[in-house]
């Protein structure tokens, strides 16, 4: 069974999304593995997680925004579950997710020099998601 990490951003805690992400993914037919809040995000996670982002200039914004409240990390498992839940996730930008997907129905669109808001993150690939799991639940 394919595995895949998630994470529900600062601002989908913050405005009371954790139910709703959580109830789709189930209606959706995905197991949760592994399901854990963090309070203190460290910018060296952060940094690990984002390394191919690390040398853009808008990188620093999104490490303020990941380390700017608590979040929701997890582990999904399910027939294809890294296409699916990038699916159920919708595009990355506000204003081109569709309505339905997570994004398209709760993400804000960023104003001028913000950080768009997109309440979820989702692993884009198998090894992607082996990296993920590994940086933030450990080998085990």
């Amino acid at each position: 069974m394919e595995q895949t990490f998630f994470i529900i951003k600062p601002d989908g805690v913050k405005r009371g999304l954790v139910g709703e992400v959580l109830k789709r993914v189930e209606q959706r037919g995905y197991k949760i593995e592994r399901l854990e809040m963090r309070t203190n995000i460290s910018n060296e996670l952060i940094d690990q997680h984002y390394e191919a982002l690390l040398t853009k200039d808008f990188y620093p914004s999104i490490r303020d925004y990941m380390t700017s409240g608590p979040v929701i990390i997890g582990v999904l498992s399910g027939s294809q579950v890294i296409s699916g839940w990038r699916h159920m996730m919708g595009a990355t930008r506000p204003e081109e997710a569709l309505p339905g997907t997570i994004r398209g129905d709760f993400a804000q669109a960023a104003e001028a020099g913000e950080t768009i808001r997109n309440v979820v993150h989702g692993s884009d690939s198998e090894e992607s998601a082996k990296r993920e799991i590994a940086l933030w639940f450990g080998n085990h």
